[in-house]
């Protein structure tokens, strides 16, 4: 069967060991403080097989400025990078990193937005992988002979720095900030320049997602949560940011896992918002 959300170690696994099973495992470990890290991290432990995208080099386009810290890739080379990885239009791809799946949900994300519908995240990450006494793997992989990928129509949808500021005085639909509560303060700003958040925006911490033991919380669980914070069920009354647009993917996840469909990603997200001279910023807890 396919998986378009999360995936268990042991569903990973299964697949993994059906010589018929046309899957891809991508590791997407990454430390925002350093961005050399990922690269060394799935050097040192990977699932066997997996493929490592880089949140810069792979599933982020060129910076100019004003377009926020991450910008999303061009679809077409996006699309290289996946068909390089080894996917075709038919791959299960099955995403991870060790960061509560901050960096996995992105790729999650992107791979809808390029069209493709059969993409989860393991669930738990690497840490439930090792904790399930899985295999794992070290070096640079092999050398794969590429896939067939092509462009479809986008499962996701995005919303643009004009629509998100137009929709602070119309009020259309709800924002939803994916940063931790310190950081939607304003306080504690350490990634950007300016500290805040969009004004009527809401807070719904991306690690709110997950229960203790690092795995997402239950589909009732997470539609009643963000419901809660939403002040709506619609997806489509929604917009997703964070600082980035990395982030804000995971809420994205979350609400696809809870039936909450529909909501829109903003990739400028903070960083962007918070490099214009004509975006209003509010402080405080509201």
């Amino acid at each position: 069967m396919p998986y378009d959300t999360l995936i268990s170690p042991a569903q990973l696994a299964s697949l993994l060991n059906d010589p018929s099973a046309d899957v891809l495992v991508c590791d997407c470990s990454f430390d925002l403080a350093n961005p050399a890290a990922g690269v060394a991290m799935y050097r040192d432990a990977h699932v066997p097989g997996a493929a490592y995208l880089h949140l810069e080099a792979d599933l982020s386009g060129p910076k100019n400025g004003q377009n926020g810290r991450h910008p999303l890739p061009d679809r077409e080379q996006f699309a290289t990078a996946l068909a390089r990885a080894g996917a075709s239009d038919a791959t299960q791809i099955v995403c991870y990193d060790s960061a509560a799946g901050m960096f996995a949900a992105r790729l999650w994300w992107l791979a809808r937005w390029a069209g493709h519908r059969d993409v989860a995240v393991l669930d738990g990450g690497l840490p439930a992988w090792r904790a399930a006494g899985q295999p794992l793997e070290s070096g640079t992989g092999e050398t794969c002979a590429g896939g067939h990928f092509t462009l479809r129509a986008p499962l996701a949808a995005t919303v643009d720095f004009a629509t998100v500021l137009a929709n602070i005085g119309s009020g259309e639909r709800v924002v939803i900030d994916a940063r931790a509560a310190d950081r939607f303060r304003g306080e504690n700003e350490t990634l950007d320049a300016i500290g805040g958040h969009i004004p009527n925006a809401r807070n719904r911490f991306f690690r709110d997602n997950l229960d203790a033991d690092g795995r997402f919380k239950s589909p009732d669980a997470l539609h009643r949560e963000i419901a809660a914070i939403a002040g709506t069920a619609d997806g489509a009354a929604l917009i997703a940011q964070c600082g980035s647009g990395v982030t804000a993917c995971h809420n994205l996840l979350a609400m696809q896992i809870a039936g909450i469909r529909g909501a829109a990603l903003y990739p400028g997200s903070w960083s962007e918002w918070s490099s214009r001279k004509d975006a209003p910023i509010a402080t405080g807890s509201a």
